[in-house]
Protein backbone atom coordinates (compact mmCIF):
# COMPACT_ATOMS: atom_id res chain seq x y z
CA UNK A 1 0.00 0.00 0.00
CA UNK A 2 3.09 2.11 0.61
CA UNK A 3 4.45 1.46 -2.59
CA UNK A 4 1.03 2.94 -4.41
CA UNK A 5 0.78 5.80 -2.22
CA UNK A 6 4.62 6.70 -3.72
CA UNK A 7 3.71 6.20 -7.26
CA UNK A 8 0.24 8.18 -6.84
CA UNK A 9 2.28 11.17 -5.52
CA UNK A 10 5.11 10.85 -7.64
CA UNK A 11 2.35 11.38 -10.41
CA UNK A 12 0.69 13.91 -8.46
CA UNK A 13 3.91 16.01 -8.38
CA UNK A 14 4.66 15.44 -11.87
CA UNK A 15 7.02 12.52 -11.74
CA UNK A 16 5.55 10.63 -14.59
CA UNK A 17 7.30 7.46 -15.93
CA UNK A 18 7.24 5.88 -19.63
CA UNK A 19 5.96 2.29 -18.76
CA UNK A 20 4.17 1.28 -15.55
CA UNK A 21 4.30 -2.69 -15.50
CA UNK A 22 1.45 -3.69 -12.83
CA UNK A 23 1.39 -7.21 -12.26
CA UNK A 24 0.77 -9.88 -9.48
CA UNK A 25 -1.66 -11.51 -7.73
CA UNK A 26 -4.03 -8.88 -6.36
CA UNK A 27 -6.17 -7.59 -8.63
CA UNK A 28 -7.40 -4.96 -6.60
CA UNK A 29 -3.96 -2.63 -7.28
CA UNK A 30 -3.36 -3.23 -10.19
CA UNK A 31 -7.13 -1.45 -11.19
CA UNK A 32 -6.82 1.24 -8.68
CA UNK A 33 -3.56 2.36 -10.27
CA UNK A 34 -4.21 1.83 -13.97
CA UNK A 35 -7.82 3.91 -13.16
CA UNK A 36 -5.95 6.92 -11.23
CA UNK A 37 -3.96 7.23 -14.24
CA UNK A 38 -6.59 6.97 -16.67
CA UNK A 39 -8.77 9.56 -14.94
CA UNK A 40 -5.69 11.59 -13.88
CA UNK A 41 -2.56 12.03 -16.04
CA UNK A 42 -4.85 13.53 -19.11
CA UNK A 43 -7.10 16.13 -18.67
CA UNK A 44 -10.69 15.83 -20.34
CA UNK A 45 -10.09 17.61 -23.76
CA UNK A 46 -7.38 15.59 -24.02
CA UNK A 47 -8.15 12.29 -23.52
CA UNK A 48 -10.60 12.29 -27.00
CA UNK A 49 -7.20 12.03 -28.91
CA UNK A 50 -4.64 10.79 -26.70
CA UNK A 51 -6.21 7.92 -24.33
CA UNK A 52 -6.19 4.64 -25.48
CA UNK A 53 -7.36 1.29 -24.09
CA UNK A 54 -5.95 -1.97 -25.69
CA UNK A 55 -6.93 -5.32 -24.17
CA UNK A 56 -4.13 -8.33 -24.57
CA UNK A 57 -6.40 -10.75 -25.81
CA UNK A 58 -7.21 -8.44 -29.26
CA UNK A 59 -3.78 -7.30 -30.08
CA UNK A 60 -0.45 -7.97 -30.66
CA UNK A 61 2.94 -6.44 -28.58
CA UNK A 62 3.48 -5.28 -32.01
CA UNK A 63 0.49 -3.76 -32.06
CA UNK A 64 0.79 -1.93 -28.41
CA UNK A 65 4.61 -0.60 -29.81
CA UNK A 66 2.87 1.14 -32.26
CA UNK A 67 0.43 2.48 -30.67
CA UNK A 68 2.76 3.62 -27.97
CA UNK A 69 5.17 5.46 -30.72
CA UNK A 70 2.74 7.61 -31.67
CA UNK A 71 3.02 11.20 -30.69
CA UNK A 72 -0.13 12.54 -28.93
CA UNK A 73 -2.45 15.29 -30.65
CA UNK A 74 -2.08 18.84 -29.06
CA UNK A 75 -1.44 17.58 -25.74
CA UNK A 76 2.40 17.24 -23.58
CA UNK A 77 1.76 13.37 -23.71
CA UNK A 78 -0.29 10.12 -24.60
CA UNK A 79 -1.93 7.09 -22.21
CA UNK A 80 -2.21 3.76 -23.54
CA UNK A 81 -3.40 1.34 -21.16
CA UNK A 82 -3.14 -2.58 -21.51
CA UNK A 83 -5.56 -4.10 -19.92
CA UNK A 84 -5.86 -8.26 -19.43
CA UNK A 85 -1.84 -7.52 -20.48
CA UNK A 86 -1.59 -11.49 -18.99
CA UNK A 87 -2.64 -12.59 -22.19
CA UNK A 88 0.62 -12.01 -23.58
CA UNK A 89 2.48 -13.72 -21.43
CA UNK A 90 4.10 -15.61 -24.59
CA UNK A 91 5.21 -12.60 -26.55
CA UNK A 92 6.14 -10.95 -23.45
CA UNK A 93 9.55 -10.71 -24.17
CA UNK A 94 9.35 -8.80 -27.43
CA UNK A 95 8.73 -5.93 -25.65
CA UNK A 96 12.30 -5.63 -24.99
CA UNK A 97 13.24 -2.84 -27.68
CA UNK A 98 10.69 -0.75 -26.35
CA UNK A 99 11.30 -0.90 -22.68
CA UNK A 100 15.01 -0.01 -23.93
CA UNK A 101 13.81 3.16 -25.12
CA UNK A 102 10.37 4.13 -24.51
CA UNK A 103 8.51 7.10 -25.85
CA UNK A 104 9.20 9.87 -23.59
CA UNK A 105 5.95 11.52 -24.26
CA UNK A 106 3.47 8.73 -24.05
CA UNK A 107 2.59 6.78 -20.34
CA UNK A 108 2.21 2.81 -21.33
CA UNK A 109 0.38 0.95 -18.77
CA UNK A 110 0.24 -3.11 -18.40
CA UNK A 111 -2.52 -4.84 -15.93
CA UNK A 112 -0.56 -8.13 -16.03
CA UNK A 113 -2.55 -9.60 -13.61
CA UNK A 114 -2.64 -12.99 -11.47
CA UNK A 115 1.07 -13.50 -12.84
CA UNK A 116 4.37 -12.32 -12.35
CA UNK A 117 7.27 -11.49 -14.87
CA UNK A 118 10.64 -13.38 -13.74
CA UNK A 119 12.75 -10.46 -12.30
CA UNK A 120 15.83 -11.83 -13.82
CA UNK A 121 14.56 -11.50 -17.22
CA UNK A 122 15.97 -8.77 -19.25
CA UNK A 123 12.51 -7.42 -20.16
CA UNK A 124 11.92 -7.50 -16.76
CA UNK A 125 15.11 -5.16 -15.60
CA UNK A 126 14.43 -2.66 -18.55
CA UNK A 127 10.75 -2.20 -17.51
CA UNK A 128 12.19 -1.27 -13.90
CA UNK A 129 15.17 0.70 -15.11
CA UNK A 130 13.21 3.21 -17.85
CA UNK A 131 9.63 2.89 -15.65
CA UNK A 132 7.90 1.45 -12.82
CA UNK A 133 7.18 -2.48 -11.97
CA UNK A 134 4.78 -3.15 -9.52
CA UNK A 135 3.41 -6.35 -7.88
CA UNK A 136 0.68 -5.98 -6.01
CA UNK A 137 1.04 -9.29 -4.02
CA UNK A 138 -1.71 -11.08 -2.59
CA UNK A 139 -2.67 -10.55 1.24
CA UNK A 140 -2.76 -13.19 4.03
CA UNK A 141 -6.12 -13.81 5.90
CA UNK A 142 -4.57 -12.26 8.92
CA UNK A 143 -3.72 -8.83 7.20
CA UNK A 144 -6.72 -8.35 5.67
CA UNK A 145 -8.22 -6.97 9.17
CA UNK A 146 -5.65 -4.11 9.47
CA UNK A 147 -6.22 -3.66 5.61
CA UNK A 148 -9.57 -2.88 5.85
CA UNK A 149 -8.55 -0.66 9.39
CA UNK A 150 -6.69 1.54 7.04
CA UNK A 151 -8.68 1.95 4.03
CA UNK A 152 -11.72 2.86 6.79
CA UNK A 153 -9.37 5.49 8.58
CA UNK A 154 -8.33 7.27 5.21
CA UNK A 155 -12.05 8.04 4.52
CA UNK A 156 -12.79 8.51 8.22
CA UNK A 157 -14.34 5.49 9.46
CA UNK A 158 -13.66 2.74 11.58
CA UNK A 159 -14.67 -0.45 12.62
CA UNK A 160 -15.43 -2.81 15.65
CA UNK A 161 -12.92 -6.31 15.38
CA UNK A 162 -16.15 -8.18 15.62
CA UNK A 163 -17.49 -6.50 12.47
CA UNK A 164 -13.88 -6.67 11.00
CA UNK A 165 -13.78 -10.49 11.58
CA UNK A 166 -17.16 -10.79 9.99
CA UNK A 167 -15.88 -9.36 6.66
CA UNK A 168 -13.02 -11.17 6.50
CA UNK A 169 -14.56 -14.74 7.47
CA UNK A 170 -16.98 -14.07 4.63
CA UNK A 171 -15.28 -12.60 1.82
CA UNK A 172 -11.83 -13.92 2.53
CA UNK A 173 -9.05 -11.71 0.98
CA UNK A 174 -10.37 -10.66 -2.25
CA UNK A 175 -9.58 -6.88 -1.40
CA UNK A 176 -12.09 -5.75 -4.32
CA UNK A 177 -14.95 -7.79 -3.10
CA UNK A 178 -14.44 -5.96 0.54
CA UNK A 179 -14.19 -3.02 -0.77
CA UNK A 180 -17.35 -2.94 -2.82
CA UNK A 181 -19.08 -3.35 0.50
CA UNK A 182 -17.03 -0.96 2.58
CA UNK A 183 -18.03 1.40 -0.07
CA UNK A 184 -21.86 0.41 0.10
CA UNK A 185 -21.62 1.11 3.67
CA UNK A 186 -19.85 4.51 3.11
CA UNK A 187 -22.60 5.78 1.11
CA UNK A 188 -25.48 4.63 4.03
CA UNK A 189 -23.17 5.78 7.14
CA UNK A 190 -22.46 9.26 7.91
CA UNK A 191 -19.04 9.85 8.00
CA UNK A 192 -17.47 9.30 11.05
CA UNK A 193 -19.06 6.10 11.91
CA UNK A 194 -17.66 3.05 13.48
CA UNK A 195 -19.33 0.25 11.27
CA UNK A 196 -20.54 -2.63 13.47
CA UNK A 197 -21.73 -6.47 13.23
CA UNK A 198 -25.71 -5.18 12.75
CA UNK A 199 -24.32 -2.52 10.08
CA UNK A 200 -22.89 -6.22 8.26
CA UNK A 201 -25.86 -8.07 8.42
CA UNK A 202 -28.51 -5.70 7.25
CA UNK A 203 -26.55 -4.26 4.72
CA UNK A 204 -24.26 -7.09 3.30
CA UNK A 205 -26.57 -10.05 4.24
CA UNK A 206 -24.17 -11.48 6.58
CA UNK A 207 -25.93 -12.98 9.75
CA UNK A 208 -24.47 -11.81 13.31
CA UNK A 209 -25.78 -14.42 15.02
CA UNK A 210 -25.92 -17.58 12.42
CA UNK A 211 -22.26 -17.73 10.70
CA UNK A 212 -19.34 -19.88 10.63
CA UNK A 213 -17.65 -17.29 13.00
CA UNK A 214 -20.61 -17.90 15.78
CA UNK A 215 -20.19 -21.37 15.58
CA UNK A 216 -16.83 -21.41 16.10
CA UNK A 217 -17.44 -19.76 18.50
CA UNK A 218 -20.01 -21.58 20.17
CA UNK A 219 -17.43 -24.69 19.63
CA UNK A 220 -14.60 -22.98 21.87
CA UNK A 221 -17.31 -22.68 24.40
CA UNK A 222 -18.74 -25.97 24.50
CA UNK A 223 -21.50 -24.21 23.77
CA UNK A 224 -23.92 -27.16 22.28
CA UNK A 225 -27.40 -25.25 22.36
CA UNK A 226 -26.22 -23.05 20.39
CA UNK A 227 -23.52 -25.02 18.09
CA UNK A 228 -26.69 -26.89 17.03
CA UNK A 229 -29.02 -23.94 16.77
CA UNK A 230 -26.81 -22.56 14.34
CA UNK A 231 -25.75 -25.78 12.65
CA UNK A 232 -29.86 -26.12 12.01
CA UNK A 233 -30.07 -22.55 10.11
CA UNK A 234 -27.02 -23.59 8.05
CA UNK A 235 -29.03 -26.60 6.96
CA UNK A 236 -32.01 -24.50 6.57
CA UNK A 237 -30.37 -21.97 4.16
CA UNK A 238 -27.27 -24.40 2.21
CA UNK A 239 -27.13 -21.76 -0.05
CA UNK A 240 -25.67 -19.32 2.01
CA UNK A 241 -23.46 -22.10 4.49
CA UNK A 242 -22.45 -24.63 2.07
CA UNK A 243 -21.13 -27.65 4.25
CA UNK A 244 -17.68 -27.48 2.49
CA UNK A 245 -16.96 -24.14 3.60
CA UNK A 246 -18.17 -24.54 7.07
CA UNK A 247 -15.97 -27.91 7.17
CA UNK A 248 -13.12 -25.75 6.15
CA UNK A 249 -13.39 -23.42 8.55
CA UNK A 250 -14.15 -25.33 11.66
CA UNK A 251 -11.34 -27.55 10.41
CA UNK A 252 -9.00 -24.57 10.03
CA UNK A 253 -10.19 -23.75 13.75
CA UNK A 254 -9.19 -26.63 15.27
CA UNK A 255 -5.74 -26.78 13.43
CA UNK A 256 -5.25 -23.09 14.98
CA UNK A 257 -5.67 -24.81 18.12
CA UNK A 258 -3.36 -27.54 17.65
CA UNK A 259 -0.85 -24.56 17.11
CA UNK A 260 -2.20 -23.45 20.68
CA UNK A 261 -1.17 -26.53 22.33
CA UNK A 262 2.10 -26.54 20.92
CA UNK A 263 3.35 -22.80 21.49
CA UNK A 264 6.16 -22.01 24.16
CA UNK A 265 5.61 -18.32 23.77
CA UNK A 266 2.47 -18.07 24.62
CA UNK A 267 2.71 -14.49 24.71
CA UNK A 268 -0.43 -12.82 23.77
CA UNK A 269 1.66 -11.21 20.73
CA UNK A 270 3.39 -14.01 19.40
CA UNK A 271 0.16 -16.37 20.17
CA UNK A 272 -1.87 -13.69 17.64
CA UNK A 273 0.71 -13.90 14.91
CA UNK A 274 0.92 -17.65 14.81
CA UNK A 275 -2.26 -18.59 15.04
CA UNK A 276 -3.03 -15.24 12.47
CA UNK A 277 -5.89 -14.11 14.43
CA UNK A 278 -7.03 -10.67 15.81
CA UNK A 279 -5.43 -10.29 19.28
CA UNK A 280 -9.09 -9.13 20.05
CA UNK A 281 -10.38 -12.65 19.99
CA UNK A 282 -7.63 -14.24 21.93
CA UNK A 283 -9.65 -14.58 24.83
CA UNK A 284 -12.11 -16.97 23.20
CA UNK A 285 -9.17 -19.42 21.80
CA UNK A 286 -7.53 -19.12 25.70
CA UNK A 287 -11.37 -20.66 26.64
CA UNK A 288 -11.17 -23.08 23.87
CA UNK A 289 -7.61 -24.47 24.87
CA UNK A 290 -8.70 -25.54 27.84
CA UNK A 291 -12.44 -26.98 26.85
CA UNK A 292 -10.37 -29.38 24.34
CA UNK A 293 -6.90 -31.06 25.33
CA UNK A 294 -4.69 -31.60 22.97
CA UNK A 295 -5.49 -35.20 22.56
CA UNK A 296 -8.95 -34.23 21.72
CA UNK A 297 -8.04 -31.71 19.66
CA UNK A 298 -5.95 -34.17 17.61
CA UNK A 299 -9.32 -36.19 17.15
CA UNK A 300 -11.31 -33.64 16.11
CA UNK A 301 -9.23 -32.53 13.19
CA UNK A 302 -8.64 -36.70 12.09
CA UNK A 303 -12.87 -36.49 12.47
CA UNK A 304 -13.16 -33.03 10.38
CA UNK A 305 -11.30 -34.74 7.46
CA UNK A 306 -13.46 -37.30 7.14
CA UNK A 307 -16.49 -35.55 7.27
CA UNK A 308 -14.58 -32.94 4.79
CA UNK A 309 -14.80 -36.35 2.35
CA UNK A 310 -18.29 -36.66 3.00
CA UNK A 311 -19.36 -33.68 2.16
CA UNK A 312 -17.76 -33.83 -1.02
CA UNK A 313 -19.78 -37.36 -1.92
CA UNK A 314 -17.48 -39.60 -0.94
CA UNK A 315 -18.48 -42.67 1.24
CA UNK A 316 -21.64 -40.39 2.27
CA UNK A 317 -24.58 -42.27 0.53
CA UNK A 318 -26.05 -39.03 0.03
CA UNK A 319 -26.28 -37.59 3.45
CA UNK A 320 -28.20 -34.71 4.33
CA UNK A 321 -26.34 -31.49 4.87
CA UNK A 322 -28.35 -31.75 8.81
CA UNK A 323 -26.88 -35.03 9.04
CA UNK A 324 -23.16 -33.91 7.91
CA UNK A 325 -23.72 -30.83 10.34
CA UNK A 326 -25.08 -33.55 12.95
CA UNK A 327 -22.44 -36.08 12.91
CA UNK A 328 -19.66 -33.28 12.61
CA UNK A 329 -20.66 -31.45 15.82
CA UNK A 330 -21.76 -34.78 17.69
CA UNK A 331 -17.75 -36.11 16.86
CA UNK A 332 -16.46 -32.66 18.10
CA UNK A 333 -18.48 -32.76 21.52
CA UNK A 334 -18.33 -36.39 22.38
Amino acid sequence: MDEVIKIVNDIKSGNIKPIYFLMGEEPYYIDKLSDYIEEKVLSEEEKGFNQTVLYGRDVSIEDIISTAKRYPMMAERQVVIVKEAQDLIRTIDKLESYAENPMTTTVLVFCYKYKTLDKRKKVTKLLAKNGIVYESKKLYENQVGEWIKRVLSGKKYSIEPKANAMLVEFLGTDLSKINNELEKLQIILPVGSTITPKHIEENIGFSKDFNVFELRKALGERNQLKAYTIAENFAQNPKDNPMVVTTSLVFGFFIQLLKYHGLKDRNPKNVAAVLGVNPFFLKEYDVALKNYPMKKVSQIVAALRDIDVKSKGVGANAMSQSDLLREMLYKIFN
